[in-house]
């Protein structure tokens, strides 16, 4: 069925607006569709609100839907109430309707995932109860299922069953990590859900307890250890995960990743464990990228649990980038398609479409310009500054400094300079710029805002407390 869509925006973006339309309307892979574009009488089409909308459209003819531009802020329900049809945001960028257009304007479905994440606390023996329990707080915002509790070899850890018993109160799912099996017993005893890492020769402390332990060689690289303890668990009738273990980089790599598809070949049906920070922890790249090739691995392999870790500074967000990574995998696995234009959450440093107007285009739209305000915008050549008086562009800018006359205007020069250093970073890393906003960063930008939530929280609370006392 061909809808009716009705458009409305500014004067700078009508024209390029409808051309970009019409190229979509052109394009055999699109759903059908008739558009007209409504034009409302403000110059930037970010500046409208449901409100303007309100009073200048009183109709909307024949049309099924409206679309407002992507940065039209405000509640669009009142519109829907007054036109009687749905009316929806459009993409950020006039440029990205095409995208708009091949997913029907509905965001990928992200909700499901095949793979737990164990984030490992792994100074665990140095940290208080409530430190613990506030890194627990921090790995599951950021999308951990089971709080992974370290033992380190030779350092006591007289509040472990505390700590445990802790964490089970306030509803957290827990495992205990150590290869002593004193460790194992206690917190097994305390109410750990899992115990890592159990081998043939250990499995006794299986049958102390009730958690579900997970199983690794007795002896490094030894495939039939781990089958035998396989074997074992599988007699006895007992749940168990089994981790053949990821080595890092010229210490074992590949060997490592042919040793879980042969695992997963042998046990067609078993559940199995990847820890992955011997390769985000100890190799100096950006977490993103790896995290995304090892859940393309952990997704083809159908393995079912991983343990991540956030030690290294460099590897600050690899729980949540874990959690983009297995979502993304998951959708595009049940798709059968490649995992592109599903999240731009692993796409930290880079962005796939960072420059949607040429040095012509912006040329184009600074020739419209009649009032004294800046625009800002960056095209493969640089950035672009413009308003009445000229349009100027560089790489540098410093070089723009001279031709934007805000001397007398401290303000606006330190407007100008936050903007335009933004734009400078986006140009050399080939980001996607847009006035007024902070640069995207992927999963950084959203782990940052959400620990600035919880900090915000925190301290809320602490005040009350205080207050109260």
């Amino acid at each position: 069925m061909t809808q009716n869509l009705l458009f409305l925006t500014g004067k700078l973006a009508e024209k390029s607006l409808n051309k970009v339309l019409s190229e979509v309307q052109g394009n055999p892979k699109t759903p059908p569709f008739k558009y007209r574009v409504e034009q409302i009488g403000v110059s930037v089409a970010a500046l409208m609100t449901p409100e303007l909308i309100s009073r200048r459209v009183k109709q909307t003819g024949d049309a099924d839907k409206v679309i407002v531009p992507g940065l039209c802020q405000g509640d669009l329900a009142k519109l829907e109430a007054q036109y009687g049809i749905p009316v929806e945001r459009g993409p950020d960028d006039l440029k990205d309707l095409p995208q708009y257009f091949g997913h029907a304007g509905v965001a990928p479905e992200l909700s499901r995932y095949s793979a737990d994440i164990f984030s490992e606390i792994v100074d665990a023996p140095y940290l208080s109860v409530e430190g613990i329990i506030n890194k627990a707080k921090q790995f599951q915002a950021q999308g951990a299922d089971v709080i992974d509790i370290g033992c380190l070899p030779g350092v006591t850890f007289p509040h472990l069953a505390d700590t445990v018993k802790t964490l089970k109160q306030l509803g957290f799912k827990v495992s205990v990590d150590s290869l002593n099996p004193d460790d194992l017993l206690i917190a097994g005893r305390a109410g750990a859900d899992f115990l890592l890492s159990l081998t043939e020769n250990t499995l006794w402390v299986a049958d102390e307890v009730a958690s579900t332990p997970i199983l690794i060689p007795a002896r490094p690289h030894s495939l039939p250890s781990l089958y035998r303890a396989i074997d074992a668990c599988i007699k006895a009738g007992k749940p168990f995960i089994a981790d053949a273990i990821l080595d890092p980089i010229h210490f074992g790599l590949t060997e490592s990743i042919v040793r879980y598809q042969k695992l997963r070949k042998k046990y067609p049906d078993i559940q199995i464990m990847m820890g992955i920070g011997n390769l985000t922890e100890l190799t100096d790249a950006d977490t993103t990228g790896i995290n995304a090739m090892l859940f393309g691995i952990i997704s083809e392999l159908d393995i079912n649990a991983v343990l991540a870790t956030s030690v290294s500074p460099h590897a600050a967000n690899a729980i949540a980038e874990a959690d983009i990574a297995r979502r993304m995998m998951f959708a595009a696995k049940q798709d059968s398609r490649l995992p592109r234009d599903y999240s731009n959450g692993l796409l930290g440093l880079h962005d796939r479409r960072p420059f949607t107007y040429s040095e012509e285009e912006i040329q184009e739209i600074a020739s419209q310009i009649k009032d004294p305000s800046f625009r800002i915008q960056v095209s493969e050549a640089g950035m672009h500054i413009y308003n009445r008086d000229g349009l100027f562009g560089h790489t540098d800018p410093f070089a723009l400094y001279p031709h934007l006359k805000v001397d007398d205007d401290a303000s606006h020069a330190f407007y100008l300079g936050v903007e335009l250093a933004r734009a400078q970073i986006a140009w050399q890393l080939k980001k996607r710029y847009v006035q007024d906003q902070e640069l995207d960063w992927g999963v950084a930008s959203e782990v940052q805002n959400k620990t600035a939530k919880i900090a915000h929280r925190e301290a809320s609370l602490k005040e009350k407390r205080n207050k109260n006392r």
